[in-house]
């Protein structure tokens, strides 16, 4: 009777020790593959060192135009293109940014086309995580199309606020972004105020 306790007591124990030792690797697999992930995440993550390249597009909630094709006119702007690229940071917690905008018009006497260089500054800078940021660019504008008898260059600022949401689908992510897009006709009268719109993707590298 003792011997067949001692039998079952023996197979009792080992099978709990196996148990153990199975539940065991398996925490270590878990563990394991946590940290896996992590590094995989660390390494998809903004870094000091990262760049970015958003390309956006949109048109214009509202806007103006004064003495440029006629006195004053409304709703003259359309369709806008661009991209934004990260150069790095700038000063404290901003970024500095290189912008190009394509921006078409339907001004009274005829359609009207430009290319916007802006230098631009946005706080807070990218790698603190925060999803909203806030900036302003100026630059020259270049225009491609412009009416008879009107300025070939133009001055351009924004003002914009926006938000973006980096590895979205694996290194692309999502912006949204809303503000005003101006300009001033450097070498004739005429000005465009307008309030803008834009979605875009962003892709970390």
């Amino acid at each position: 009777m003792k011997a067949l306790i001692f039998v079952l007591t023996g197979l009792f124990c080992s099978t709990l020790v196996a148990k153990v030792e199975v539940k065991l690797d398996d925490a270590d697999s878990y563990i394991s593959k946590r940290q896996k992930n992590s590094q995989v995440r660390a390494r998809k993550a903004f870094s000091p060192q990262s760049h970015y390249l958003a390309l956006h597009a949109g048109g214009f909630f509202e806007d103006k135009t004064y003495n440029w094709g006629s006195e004053f006119e409304e709703n003259v702007g359309g369709m806008s293109l661009g991209f934004t690229y990260r150069m790095g940071e700038w000063v404290n917690s901003s970024d500095f940014m290189f912008r190009v905008d394509y921006t078409a018009f339907d001004v009274g006497r005829g359609r009207s086309t430009k290319l916007s260089f802006l230098p631009s500054v946005s706080f807070p800078d990218a790698n603190s995580g925060f999803p909203l940021y806030f900036g302003a660019g100026v630059g020259p504008g270049v225009y491609f199309k412009q009416l008879d008898g009107e300025s070939s260059l133009s001055l351009d600022y924004q003002l914009f606020a926006g938000a973006r949401f980096y590895n979205v689908f694996e290194s692309i992510g999502l912006t949204f972004e809303s503000g005003l897009k101006n300009h001033i006709n450097v070498l004739s009268d005429g000005q465009f105020n307008g309030v803008f719109f834009t979605l875009g993707t962003v892709f970390i590298f």
